[in-house]
């Protein structure tokens, strides 16, 4: 299987480091390109056999599958580079939330998923958020599954809820890790801590709740149960969280889904030429 990637930022890179370390590709399978060659070639040369092209054009050429990872304001312009060159029988990719599946099957003749990664993917681990247009048969569709699975939880969902779940699974580790730093912080101001011992301890305990939760069947709400006494330390300690927190996570999801909107209206107006709106 040949598998292009245009793009090579953050996620990109990600993704092309992930399947390579899990064996799910080889090097020799894969061609990059990036609005900057130095750093496609940089990534090529860290993988000997992976090829890195001038042009986008080449980089769809002879691929299977083309993942396309670049930010929701290159997408047309990469799309115009590409349209040409593009055929039927390949599967083109887009990673971002506010490209929809629409937005590129009306400008490709090819096969459209839109499938949204996550950090946790790098350590093989979390989902990947699976969304599939017309043109996509079960045979395709399990064939980007498999190559997923090897890096995370393949996992179909409707686009209409893209945001929400892209919420959870790829914003959501920044979230968490945001709290955690804040816990971690607030310990070592209060007491003295040093911060690595505290750090250490926190991670451990974020990896054993999350393995509690997923391979010993525990819920949320069977871990408070269990860990807060009735009038203990902990039980104190909730009705402050519930009491402080209370709309806060309401309000972050506002906050994500209206800069999703801002970005597809913009994304549909270089597509369209006009705004609409859309999931």
């Amino acid at each position: 299987m040949k598998v292009g990637f245009i793009g090579t930022g953050s996620m990109g890179t990600l993704l092309i480091e992930a399947f390579i370390a899990s064996g799910a590709l080889s090097p020799a399978e894969v061609a990059v390109s990036n609005r900057t060659f130095a750093k496609a070639q940089a990534l090529a040369d860290r993988y000997p056999g992976m090829r890195a092209e001038y042009a986008n054009s080449n980089t769809v050429c002879g691929s299977d599958i083309v993942f396309l990872c670049v930010k929701p304001h290159e997408f047309k312009h990469v799309v115009e580079d590409i349209k040409s060159v593009v055929s039927a029988d390949q599967i083109i990719v887009s990673i971002t939330s506010p490209v929809l599946v629409s937005h590129l099957e009306g400008e490709l003749n090819s096969k459209i998923a839109k499938i949204i990664p996550s950090i946790t993917n790098k350590v093989w681990s979390g989902v990947s958020l699976c969304i599939y247009g017309d043109k996509m048969g079960e045979k395709d569709k399990k064939k980007l599954e498999a190559l997923f699975a090897h890096i995370s939880e393949p996992l179909r969902i409707a686009e209409s809820y893209t945001r929400v779940v892209s919420d959870l699974s790829s914003c959501g580790p920044a979230f968490m890790a945001f709290l955690l730093q804040q816990f971690v912080d607030a310990a070592v101001q209060e007491t003295g801590i040093p911060r690595s011992d505290a750090m250490k301890v926190a991670c451990n305990m974020m990896l054993g709740t999350g393995l509690l939760l997923t391979e010993g069947k525990m819920t949320t709400e069977d871990i408070q149960a269990r860990v807060a006494v009735p009038g203990g330390i902990t039980a104190k300690a909730l009705q402050l969280l519930r009491r402080d927190t209370e709309g806060v996570f309401g309000a972050l999801i506002r906050t994500t889904h209206d800069k999703y909107r801002e970005d597809l209206i913009k994304v549909s107006s270089a597509f369209y030429g006009e705004e609409v709106n859309g999931p």
